[in-house]
C-alpha cells in the first residue's frame, strides 16, 4: 500500500538469513539485507546455553552490521515489527537521527518492543490492551494488524456453495503449518463424534506433521472418512479467505494474524493458545478477545476431545451464540490497518521534513 501511495518508495527488509523471511521477502519482489540475531532463552539447559552463547556473539556484531545496512540504504524512516532483528536496527537508526517506529502484533508486547519504546518516535499496536503493558508517556496509536483484503471481501454464499457446505454448520480447524499434536488429537475425537451427523461440515488442516498420524488417529477410533463429503481433510489451508467466509466456527491457535483474520471475517472462534511461545503472548491475545465475547478461550492444559465436543455440541445447536461471538469479533476488526500504518509513516516523514 505504501508503494501505491508513493510509487517511488524504496523498501529494504532486514532479517535473519536463516529465517523464512530470507526466502519470502525476495520472492515478493523486495530487497533483503541479512543480519544474524538470536533471542536469549531463559530455561536453563545445555541446548539453551549453546543458543545463548551464540546469541551473545551475534549481539556483539549486530549494531555494526545494522549501521552498515543503514548507511548503505540511507532510509528516511525505519520501522520495526517486534522481531529480534528489529532491536539493533531500530536502536541504530535512532542513534543516527532517523525517524523510527515499531509495530506490536500481539496483546502482550514482546521484549523487543518493550526495549524499543524509549528509542522510537512512535509505537503502533494491533490490540489496544497492549498499551497497559508499556510505559506511560510514549506516543502510541492502535492501527491493527495488516491482513489480506480478501478476508474482508470473500463471498460467503459462494464459498459455502463451492465447498459443498449447504445449510450445515461449518467448522474450520487448524493448528498451524506444521500442525499441533494436541489439537489434532482433540479434533480427531470431534470428527469421530460428528462424522456421521448431517448437521456439521468440517474442514481440518492436519499440518505437515499430521499427514500420516491424523488418519491413524481416526482409524484407531474406527472412523473412515474417505469419500465423506462432510469431512474435508487437508495438510494446509491454501484458500484461507474462502474457508473463513464459509465457516461458522473456527478452532485454532491464537497467533496475531489468526485472530486478526477472525476479526476481519467476523467469525466465532475457539482459541487454543500455544503454551510454547515467548511471553505466553497467544494467551493474552485470546484473553483480550474472550473478555469481549469475541471468542472462546480454551487453554491447551484444559483441551480434551470431550471438552471440544461439548463446546461444539452446544454451539452447533445454538446458532445465535455463534452469531453473537462472530459479531463480537467483527466489532474488534480494523479493516484499514494498512492505511493507518502508512499514515503514521507519512506523518513521521512530514515531521522530519523528509516528504
Amino acid at each position: 500500500m505504501l508503494r501505491e501511495r508513493r510509487p517511488d518508495t524504496g523498501i529494504l527488509f532486514a532479517g535473519n538469513p536463516k529465517g523464512m523471511e530470507s526466502r519470502l521477502v525476495p520472492a515478493a519482489g523486495f530487497a533483503f539485507a541479512p543480519i544474524e540475531v538470536l533471542g536469549f532463552q531463559r530455561k536453563p539447559n545445555l541446548r539453551n546455553l549453546k543458543n545463548n552463547l551464540l546469541a551473545a556473539g551475534y549481539l556483539l556484531t549486530a549494531s555494526g552490521k545494522a549501521a552498515a545496512i543503514i548507511r548503505d540504504f540511507k532510509p528516511d524512516v525505519c520501522m520495526g515489527t517486534g522481531g529480534y532483528v528489529s532491536g539493533p536496527v531500530i536502536r541504530q537508526a535512532a542513534k543516527m537521527k532517523i525517524p523510527t517506529l515499531t509495530h506490536e502484533q500481539n496483546a502482550f508486547p514482546g521484549l523487543t518492543t518493550k526495549l524499543l519504546t524509549k528509542h522510537v518516535d512512535k509505537v503502533l499496536l494491533a490490540l489496544p490492551g497492549a498499551q497497559s503493558y508499556l510505559p506511560e508517556g510514549i506516543d502510541v496509536t492502535v492501527t491493527g494488524n495488516p491482513i489480506r483484503a480478501e478476508i474482508f471481501t470473500a463471498d460467503r454464499a459462494a464459498a459455502r456453495r463451492e465447498l459443498g457446505v449447504g445449510q450445515k454448520v461449518c467448522i474450520l480447524s487448524f493448528g498451524g503449518s506444521l500442525g499441533a499434536q494436541k489439537i489434532n488429537e482433540a479434533v480427531a475425537d470431534l470428527i469421530a463424534w460428528h462424522h456421521s451427523k448431517e448437521i456439521i461440515h468440517h474442514i481440518h488442516a492436519t499440518g505437515q506433521y499430521g499427514v500420516e498420524s491424523f488418519p491413524a488417529m481416526l482409524a484407531e477410533k474406527g472412523v473412515n472418512v474417505a469419500g465423506n463429503p462432510r469431512v474435508d481433510l487437508r495438510t494446509y489451508i491454501e484458500d484461507m479467505p474462502r474457508c473463513l467466509a464459509a465457516a461458522d466456527l473456527v478452532i485454532c491457535r491464537a497467533g496475531a494474524i489468526s485472530i486478526s483474520e477472525l476479526q476481519g471475517a467476523g467469525r466465532a472462534g475457539i482459541l487454543i493458545p500455544s503454551p510454547n511461545v515467548a511471553g505466553n503472548h497467544q494467551y493474552h491475545n485470546a484473553q483480550e478477545l474472550a473478555a469481549k465475547n469475541a471468542a472462546i478461550l480454551l487453554e491447551e492444559k484444559d483441551l480434551t476431545g470431550q471438552k471440544l465436543i461439548e463446546l461444539v455440541a452446544d454451539l452447533s445447536v445454538h446458532p445465535e451464540k455463534l452469531a453473537e461471538i462472530g459479531r463480537g469479533a467483527a466489532g474488534m476488526a480494523i479493516p484499514d490497518a494498512c492505511a493507518r500504518i502508512c499514515a503514521e509513516i507519512e506523518a513521521l516523514l512530514a515531521a522530519a521534513g523528509r516528504t
